[in-house]
């Protein structure tokens, strides 16, 4: 079993998944939770000790704001990771209860690009090439604006924004088809987010997540297109049964975890120059925060793993021959291989545990951390 295109694919890590964070009901806290930023990407950190597969972790503004990012940084290299995509937060300030780039407000709209200006020096103090943004901005109602004059403002609102980026900085912009408005989100799918990335320019891409499409979608077609285009900017992968459940990849479909990755293979875009940004997206309510990043990532490579078995020239001929069942089984043929093993001992010869899980269990770090992180827990997403 030829796994060798595995050596240079990556997973990017989210530091709000280690903080105490959950659904808009109730957050659940976890003994030894990260209260800072430095600690949040120790944790992250284990995750790529005991896996070697997530070597970056994203960054949330402001929930992640220190007063020293060159510090922060050198932190992170010193743990062996480096600090990745700085993403903005206009959803938790009273100013944005009417939206932040799209407000009809000029003072509002102002204030939001400011922020997303804030984010960019970020990024150039702490290294990031990749500000992804998501839009909390939407409507309850009909008739409560303009959907016209809220995408103009859009438009608007994101050419600021990248007009102040540096040359080797990107914009990466995702899409909600719901949540938390109802009516209408202003970015509530690929083909808005395309359309504004397309008006912007080369350096503006999409980003996909795979909890924010509804129940049905295709989305490793959504996949093909905007690979086709190239303009898959980031892929944030999640799992959910209904909406944007925030579950570990690959636990609810795992089969289409596998199909998704299928498409993304037959392309070669799981390698690091077709530049897409793997990632994880996920807030762990009443999992352990570490274990369930660890699981994810595990779930991730081994979706990976099996559509790298995909027979591509069997699966060609097939096609071209009209060979429905054929075709079909080539694809079933490598979703039914059992990789762990060959997964396992690719991980032991890389000098990282077999299991890594049980790694992590024996490791001694969650009972340590719960002992001497006192004081309160950093609250993010949900508090």
């Amino acid at each position: 079993m030829n796994l060798s295109a595995l050596d240079d694919f990556t997973i990017e890590v989210p530091s709000w998944a280690y903080g105490n964070s959950g659904t808009r009901f109730k957050v659940f806290t976890m003994p030894g939770g990260p209260r800072n930023p430095y600690e949040k990407i120790s944790d992250a950190a284990q995750v790529n000790r005991l896996t070697g597969l997530a070597p970056r972790v994203s960054i949330h503004i402001p929930w992640d704001l220190v007063d020293d990012w060159s510090d922060l940084r050198a932190h992170a290299e010193k743990l062996g990771v480096k600090l990745g995509a700085v993403n903005s937060n206009v959803f938790q300030d009273d100013d944005y209860k009417l939206g932040s780039l799209c407000h009809p407000e000029k003072r509002v709209r102002d204030k939001a690009i400011a922020h997303h200006k804030l984010c960019l020096d970020v990024m150039r103090q702490t290294g990031s090439t990749d500000l992804k943004i998501w839009l909390p901005d939407g409507l309850n109602y009909p008739g409560q604006d303009s959907l016209r004059g809220r995408q103009d403002r859009l438009a608007d609102s994101l050419q600021q924004i990248y007009a102040a980026m540096d040359d080797d900085q990107r914009l990466l912009l995702e899409y909600k088809f719901f949540e938390p408005y109802f009516y209408s989100m202003d970015i509530p799918d690929w083909g808005t987010s395309l359309v504004h990335c397309l008006a912007l320019g080369d350096r503006a891409s999409v980003v996909l997540d795979t909890g924010h499409h509804a129940p049905g979608t295709n989305i490793e077609f959504i996949v093909m297109q905007l690979l086709r285009v190239k303009k898959l900017g980031a892929f944030d992968f999640n799992s959910r049964f209904y909406a944007d459940d925030d579950l570990i990849v690959g636990s609810a479909d795992p089969f289409q975890l596998f199909r998704i990755l299928s498409e993304i293979v037959s392309l070669g875009a799981h390698r690091p120059e077709s530049g897409v940004n793997f990632m994880l997206d996920q807030c762990h309510n009443i999992e352990e925060k570490i274990p369930g990043q660890i699981r994810s990532v595990l779930n991730v490579e081994q979706a990976l793993a099996k559509a790298l078995q995909v027979d591509q020239e069997a699966l060609a001929a097939a096609q071209v021959e009209g060979d429905v069942l054929g075709a079909h089984a080539v694809l079933m043929d490598a979703y039914e291989t059992d990789v762990r093993g060959a997964l396992a001992d690719r991980r032991e010869q890389r000098g990282l545990p077999r299991d890594p899980l049980a790694a992590y269990r024996h490791s001694g770090y969650a009972e340590s951390i719960a002992t001497t992180r006192t004081g309160g827990a950093q609250l993010s997403w949900g508090a």
